[in-house]
């Protein structure tokens, strides 16, 4: 799968584990790093639903992203590349059809 960042920092994070450590902390740059290459190792996000770091919908005014567990309570958030996001006649999101994702931020959510 295609990944993409939504900045740079992101992205700078991604490529260098030493910085990402120093940034993030060891647990969260390994999970970090993790999850980042379950996504680049899937052809669409369905490889990855039940893969462990529970890759789930979100809902209210994050609908249309989607996140990943790291280490609690961060998540990795991401939202897929296609615009409009593949759905069915029932407005589900087609996890099969996502064959990219943008990620958006690490973050804790929860207590936002």
């Amino acid at each position: 799968m295609e990944i993409t960042f939504s900045n740079k920092k992101l992205e700078k994070l991604a490529n260098d584990y030493s910085r990402c450590q120093k940034e993030m902390g060891q647990i969260r740059a390994k999970l970090f790093n993790r999850r980042l290459g379950d996504l680049r190792n899937a052809v669409t996000l369905e490889d990855v639903r039940y893969l462990p770091g529970r890759y789930h919908e979100l809902t209210g005014d994050r609908k249309g992203q989607w996140a990943c567990d790291l280490d609690q309570p961060y998540r990795l958030v991401f939202e897929p590349g296609q615009k409009p996001i593949p759905q069915d006649d029932n407005g589900k999101y087609l996890w099969v059809k996502i064959e990219n994702v943008e990620i958006i931020e690490v973050t804790d959510y929860h207590s936002k």
